[in-house]
């Protein structure tokens, strides 16, 4: 299987503006970094944001805090399509984030995908990429099941 968002077709998928706000209005934090939804199911989400010079450290570069808030945001968004019939949410217990690149144009292209979903714990692993299709950051959380 080749990497989460390698092909550059995948990273062109188009915005789905009923997801989108949708999760706007479930997480305002998305609202608030930009975070614009492609797909949204148990298999796979798919989220990307824009480029934009409020979301930056020195140099014009995407802030490492917005990239951990958007991975953990999409990975949270993948924990809750494979929750438990008698669950009511997840929260974040654990992330382990590497950064690769920075990204000083473009936008962050992220996919989540599932590694466990359990009845206590949800694992997801989120892969961000830039416009290029290069790996930016990869992130590992689990999520904590409530209920």
């Amino acid at each position: 299987m080749p990497p989460i968002g390698a092909n550059p077709e995948e990273r062109t998928m188009p915005i789905d503006p009923d997801l989108t706000a949708e999760v706007h209005q479930l997480m305002p934090y998305a609202a608030l970094i930009g975070l614009e939804v492609e797909r949204f199911d148990a298999a796979e989400v798919r989220c990307r944001v824009a480029w934009a010079p409020e979301r930056c450290t020195s140099g014009g570069i995407l802030h490492g805090g917005l990239l951990m808030g958007i991975a953990d945001s999409v990975g949270a968004m993948v924990a809750v399509r494979n929750l438990p019939a008698d669950a009511t949410g997840t929260t974040t217990v654990g992330s382990s984030t590497s950064f690769l690149r920075g990204v000083p144009s473009g936008a962050v292209h992220a996919v989540s995908r599932p590694v466990h979903a359990g009845r206590t714990t949800i694992v997801a692993e989120t892969e961000l990429r830039d416009d290029a299709g290069r790996l930016v950051a990869k992130v590992t959380q689990t999520q904590l099941v409530l209920r």
